[in-house]
């Protein structure tokens, strides 16, 4: 008996590491965004789809300091705007002195939105009228407060003319709805939860940029696209209403393991409705958009699920 016992012991001792998962860290953003439900809905797909691995999403700062995270082995895979990832990989921009080019790309999740947001009793109803205002630029180290100064000065407008506060979404929202800003910018997947829940209680106004605007901000970022969002998206917002878009990039180091990373690549691809049922902007993750919109080189892992089901990658996403 003592025997059988000792022989149990050991067994379990021996087969300890078979269940032993290794963590993996997923950078997002704010909570009242877009990037933490995809994120969390990309751990639960890592959970239930990668033997061995164990992901949680962290609330962040977002795209530029995910960028920093993913350098330092901080974060294994991160959410970013296309733009800022372009600037961590050459190291201009925000990124001026730092560059990274460790930075590889697995996927691309969705476009943000640039969505500049007032009530409607602010009489904000231009870019020009937000002069002299106080205006909410997105949280310190997000792209939305890159996105934002890019927008405002291809159009004239510097910090200098505004009372810029730099907030994340769920504190714009309520600096809104209490009257201590006048305006704010989101660069996110609509709909977002913080200008849902904003508009329920306070009748908004989507600040759309004049075809000039939006012709000035195109050019002044090589991944901004003028898009369309759909009226009636949030409650009281019935017109379609002209915006920036700017990819999201699903973004991991190239010293992960080529295997890992085409277990990811594949994990998420191969069952992207729990993805989409996680978030409507899930919809748009598809190997198409990764293969026309990242900004950056491919992890090989990534370009051996495209090629394995039969897409073809580009030379230029190629390390």
């Amino acid at each position: 008996m003592k025997f059988i016992k000792t022989l149990a012991a050991a067994t379990l001792v021996m087969a300890a590491p078979a269940f032993a998962q290794e963590q993996l860290s997923i950078a997002t953003g704010g909570t009242g965004g877009v990037y933490y439900p995809i994120g969390g809905g990309l751990a639960e797909i890592i959970n239930n789809h990668v033997d061995g691995y164990a992901a949680t999403a962290e609330v962040t700062g977002a795209s530029v300091e995910n960028m920093g995270l993913i350098a330092t082995g901080d974060a294994d895979v991160a959410l970013a705007l296309a733009d800022t990832v372009l600037q961590g990989y050459t190291g201009t921009g925000r990124f001026e002195g730092q560059q990274l080019p460790m930075l590889r790309a697995v996927g691309v999740a969705y476009a943000n939105m640039v969505q500049i947001v007032s009530l409607k009793d602010s009489g904000i109803t231009s870019l020009q009228d937000m002069v002299g205002k106080r205006i909410s630029i997105g949280a310190p180290g997000s792209g939305t407060e890159v996105n934002a100064e890019q927008i405002l000065t291809a159009n004239g407008i510097s910090y200098d003319d505004i009372d810029e506060q730099r907030l994340n979404f769920n504190e714009t929202a309520d600096a809104l709805a209490n009257g201590d800003i006048d305006a704010g910018f989101w660069s996110v997947g609509a709909p977002t939860s913080s200008i849902l829940n904003l508009a329920t209680t306070n009748d908004i106004v989507l600040i759309e940029l004049g075809a000039e605007e939006l012709a000035a901000a195109d050019a002044a970022n090589p991944v901004f696209a003028v898009t369309t969002l759909k009226g009636g998206t949030y409650v009281g917002v019935d017109a379609d209403t002209s915006v920036i878009g700017v990819p999201n990039v699903l973004v991991v180091s190239s010293e992960m393991s080529d295997d890992l990373a085409y277990q990811i690549t594949s994990a998420m691809f191969e069952n992207i409705a729990e993805l989409q049922a996680v978030h409507p902007a899930a919809n748009q993750t598809t190997v198409e958009l990764a293969l026309s919109a990242s900004p950056i080189p491919l992890h090989p892992g990534a370009i051996r699920y495209f090629e394995e089901i039969g897409a073809t990658v580009p030379d230029e996403l190629r390390p």
